[in-house]
């Protein structure tokens, strides 16, 4: 008997589109969807024709559950492996050198909460809840820690943390998990619409754009003043930055090279 994979791939000319393909286990994290989404954002490195990705999932009810506790596998881990498969995950996400879009389609939950945050964008539909859980079960979410704390306030992060109950779409906007809130059936024509905004702009600049803001995450004031000056130096030198003022001078569209 054949079984559907985990994991869905899907490339439309420059967006790649991952959904996870679990909405019977309301598409809980599963080894498959894992190593899939890793495989995924390690190969979009060397592919210079890729503009975005969008991660999603099946259905409307939950975007991610986060670990599949079902198997009751989810807290045994193979430590002869110096690194856990979610922080891989994190440091792939880290590495991409394209926007990566978040299509929340619904509840997002545990696990699911670090996948939400190694999106650069989000955009969720108004039904979704937002939680972590893990104290339910007698554990602390440790790894999703990791991504989230630069995105949320301490104060909002540790009442997620230590109650275990989740907050609304509309207030998961509000504390800086989401770029914005639609309603369900709006979803997909928001998320084309960021699209749009962000294909027609220069991929050079986003590529570069987004390694430098994760680049000066940790870096003293002064070390992030003369890191980014040598960024916009770099910047300044490439076709894209030649063609867009040439473009704005010739009051036209410029034509990027992504170079």
């Amino acid at each position: 008997m054949l079984t559907e994979p985990h994991l869905l791939v899907q490339r439309d000319q420059a967006v790649l589109t991952l959904t996870i393909n679990r909405p019977d286990q309301r598409n809980a994290i599963s080894p498959e969807v894992m190593s899939g989404v890793i495989e995924q954002l390690n190969a979009s490195r060397a592919d210079t024709q890729l503009r975005a990705i969008v991660i999603t999932a099946a259905g409307e009810k939950a975007f991610c559950a986060g670990a599949d506790l079902g198997s009751g596998k989810s807290f045994q881990f193979d430590y002869a492996e110096p690194r856990l498969p979610m922080p891989e995950m994190f440091r792939a996400a880290r590495a991409t050198n394209v926007p990566i879009i978040g299509r929340i389609n619904g509840t997002v939950m545990a696990g699911g909460m670090g996948l939400l945050a190694i999106c650069d964008l989000a955009i969720a539909a108004d039904h979704a809840q937002f939680g972590l859980p893990e104290v339910k079960v007698g554990v602390y979410p440790m790894q999703v820690l990791a991504v989230l704390q630069h995105l949320i306030p301490r104060r909002k992060l540790f009442q997620l943390c230590m109650t275990g109950e989740p907050v609304s779409a509309a207030e998961a906007l509000e504390i800086g998990l989401l770029t914005s809130v639609v309603r369900s059936v709006e979803l997909d024509s928001a998320i084309e619409s960021l699209l749009s905004k962000i294909l027609d702009k220069s991929p050079t600049a986003i590529r570069r754009g987004k390694y430098a803001t994760y680049a000066i995450e940790t870096m003293s004031f002064e070390e992030s003043l003369n890191f980014m000056e040598g960024q916009i130096g770099l910047l300044a030198a490439t076709q894209d930055a030649a063609e867009g003022q040439l473009a704005f001078r010739e009051k036209r569209k410029p034509v990027w090279s992504g170079r």
